[in-house]
């Protein structure tokens, strides 16, 4: 039987971005917090500092920050027709199972996702019609706007020190930034990256072709920076390890060394390490939830935590699980088209070539996770005519850099040998004069593309497995394809010595190789409570103190990176709960 404890004002489970974020912004309004965290603490000092850190076999192959696959895990197919099962080892993508989660090993890349994606449905009937948007496709307005969203994507930025030149301040476009973004109140608080000559050669030619491209915007500081709450940040050292590694200079944002040791210096708040949340708990009614119950996994001791609020802020899918395992919300039917929970899961789809240059020397192993310039002339920008193409969404290239690791990194041209004495020659002869043109795609949202319980499987405690049904369809394919082929028009005129050439994702999708650990849906926000699962402040339409903090909430996936929105979103739901609490009850 389960110890009860001592009722909180507030439970969080999971501590990474948001729920780190959240921790700090209701300790700081005098709420009693409790987080509840499967991973362990780790430091910098102790756990990310050289040369510990820069280990290959524990990060890149062992995944020592990552969820663990022989406790919990989730099963995959490609369609109902097929039978579902156990991705037995990490691969396309990585859920980090650490205080700080996916945010200690993120490589930094920070967007804001506009009005293009919020208002996805009723912009593209209002420019297209209503038949453009296939019947099923089942994407939706999420019920907010970039305005509203503005103040917050602000002040996330300069929490965790986010590294950018802007385009569009107040309406004034500026050379350098991106044209094509919505109006920001200011400038980044950190100028751009130093560009490598990877990225140097692809602005060269991007601009010649007519294109606008700009550094992306990245969490990893150019220089020293102490943020609004305090928090310490040193220059990036362009030392490679971004990507799935904890950072040796506190100069890339995570919510280990930001919010999270902010809110663990207040005496309301207290963290559970290797503590797993296997029910969020609901009344008589129904429409209250009345707190967590979950196990030490090191001794399997179970508590029961009572809480007047309740607040999911795990990975994105273990939220869509949690939801599942609790009967929170109607699951989704996929033939009847009934339910929510479930609904919009998205992944997010994308082109790359290898170009190799004889006598260039790239030193590939200095860079950033944000050592990439980019163009955004084929994502936000309504000039690019969808209708010729016959696709809903965009795709974001850029050309550079990112955590190109001294074991992982062997480019080498298509028809090399995978071994051997010919593979170890190309290897020598190519390892400094590669360098790589890729593109990140959207995925729409479509009703065959979903989350639910898997009804064999079970992970460690017993529980069903969630399972995962998903595949790029057929506007993910057009869209890939013409990625791919301006990725290799731009690759023929930087006049490389040879390159392997993009190709578009059309084969089925498969859940080995990397590809993304950018999942979202599953728990969507929106206007009514029929098509959705949360209203806009991330509140459940079922129980009106429980919010559901990620990505989630969102309705389909943009070709940016999520954690901007997820960030801003984070901060302005912490605004939304600190009005509830005075007044509790739905707030739409």
């Amino acid at each position: 039987m389960a110890t009860r404890l001592k009722e909180v004002d507030v439970v969080i489970i999971g501590l990474g971005w948001t729920g780190g974020i959240l921790a700090k912004e209701l300790t700081d309004a005098g709420m009693k917090v409790v987080a509840i965290e499967r991973g362990e603490t780790r430091s910098t000092e102790k756990d990310y500092s050289v040369p510990n850190v820069r280990d290959e076999l524990r990060y890149v192959q062992r995944h020592d920050l990552m969820m663990n696959t022989a406790r919990d895990t989730l099963t995959v197919r490609n369609n109902r027709s097929e039978e579902a099962l156990p991705m037995r080892r990490l691969g396309s993508f990585l859920p980090g199972e650490v205080v700080g989660g996916s945010g200690v090993h993120w490589s930094g890349h920070t967007w804001r996702w506009t009005d293009m994606e919020f208002k996805v449905r009723s912009l593209y009937e209002e420019r297209y019609g209503k038949t453009f948007i296939p019947a099923d496709m089942t994407i939706q307005d999420w019920g907010i706007s970039y305005d509203e969203l503005e103040p917050y994507y602000d002040k996330f930025e300069r929490t965790a020190a986010i590294s950018g030149k802007a385009g569009n301040i107040r309406g004034e476009i500026l050379a350098g930034g991106n044209p094509f973004e919505s109006p920001r109140s200011r400038e980044y608080p950190l100028p751009p990256l130093t560009p490598i000559l990877a990225s140097q050669m692809f602005t060269d030619a991007a601009r010649n072709a007519g294109y606008h491209p700009f550094p992306r915007p990245s969490a990893n500081a150019s220089r020293a920076y102490t943020n609004p709450d305090g928090s310490k940040f040193g220059a990036c050292q362009y030392c490679g390890y971004c990507q799935r590694f904890g950072c040796e200079a506190n100069a890339k944002g995570s919510p280990h060394m930001t919010v999270i040791p902010i809110a663990m210096r207040s005496p309301d708040f207290e963290l559970r390490t290797h503590s797993w949340v296997t029910r969020v708990n609901k009344d008589s009614t129904g429409k209250k939830v009345t707190g967590v119950t979950y196990t030490n996994v090191l001794n399997g001791e179970e508590f029961e935590q009572p809480a007047a609020v309740v607040l999911m802020c795990a990975y994105a899918i273990n939220n869509v699980h949690l939801m599942l395992l609790s009967g929170i919300g109607k699951p989704y039917d996929p033939v009847s088209q009934t339910g929510v929970v479930g609904k919009n899961y998205c992944y997010q789809t994308g082109a790359a070539a290898t170009l190799f240059f004889e006598g260039r020397h790239f030193n590939p192993f200095m860079n950033a996770g944000g050592s990439n310039a980019s163009i955004d002339d084929f994502n936000i920008n309504w000039a690019f005519d969808r209708a010729p193409h016959g696709f809903v969404g965009g795709y974001v290239v850029g050309g550079g850099f990112n955590t190109v690791l001294p074991i992982g990194y062997r480019p080498v041209p298509a028809g090399t040998p995978q071994w051997g004495k010919a593979w170890k020659a190309a290897t020598a002869k190519w390892y400094q004069t590669a360098m790589q043109i890729s593109a990140s795609g959207s995925v729409m949202a479509n009703r065959n593309n979903y989350l639910d319980l898997d009804p064999t499987y079970k992970n460690a405690f017993g529980l069903p497995l969630m399972r995962m049904t998903f595949d790029y369809k057929e506007n993910e394919h057009k869209m890939g394809r013409h990625a791919a082929d301006f990725i290799n028009q731009t690759a023929k005129s930087m006049n490389p010595t040879t390159m392997n050439p993009a190709t578009a994702r059309t084969d089925p999708w498969t859940v080995v190789p990397y590809q993304s650990t950018h999942n979202t849906g599953g728990t969507i926000m929106g206007t009514n409570p029929r098509t959705s699962a949360l209203n806009k402040y991330l509140q459940s339409w079922d129980c009106h103190n429980l919010f559901v903090v990620g990505a989630n909430a969102f309705p389909h996936n943009s070709a940016y990176n999520p954690t901007g929105p997820v960030g801003a979103l984070a901060y302005w739901t912490a605004d939304a709960i600190k009005r509830y609490v005075k007044k509790p009850g739905p707030l739409v």
